[in-house]
């Protein structure tokens, strides 16, 4: 078992910047996927950027290509999502994932995702406004 919390969500204007944290605790001594998930009012959930959390490689959703960055703290078992030059069309739920079998890389194609993530957080609300 692996337990998220999710936190840094908030409300910024267009431009603007945030950053998440996702805390991760339970079996985490092996290597898994980890990776950041948002869902807007009436539309699917979607991958935003997926990392393995035996190497550094990240994937990432086309739609934040350039603007967001995940990260890790492997000695304190942190996930980060560091969001710049937010967008309204950013505004969602996010949430952290996490899963031992899924090819990270996946999650975040629209078209094949794969199977969903095993553990998840309970999500923190990103609201960008105009």
């Amino acid at each position: 078992q692996v337990q998220l919390v999710e936190s840094g969500g908030g409300s910024v204007q267009a431009g603007g910047s945030l950053t998440l944290s996702c805390e991760a605790s339970g079996y985490t001594s092996t290597n898994y996927c980890m990776g950041w998930f948002r869902q807007a009012p009436g539309k699917e959930r979607v991958g935003v950027a997926t990392i393995y959390t035996g190497g550094s490689s990240a994937a990432y959703a086309d739609s934040v290509k350039g603007r967001f960055t995940i990260s890790q703290d492997k000695a304190k078992n942190m996930l980060y999502l560091q969001m710049n030059s937010l967008k309204p069309e950013d505004t969602a739920m996010y949430y952290c994932a996490a899963d031992f079998f899924v090819l990270c890389s996946s999650a975040v194609d629209p078209k094949n995702p794969g199977p969903d993530f095993t553990f998840w957080g309970q999500g923190t609300q990103v609201t960008v406004s105009s």
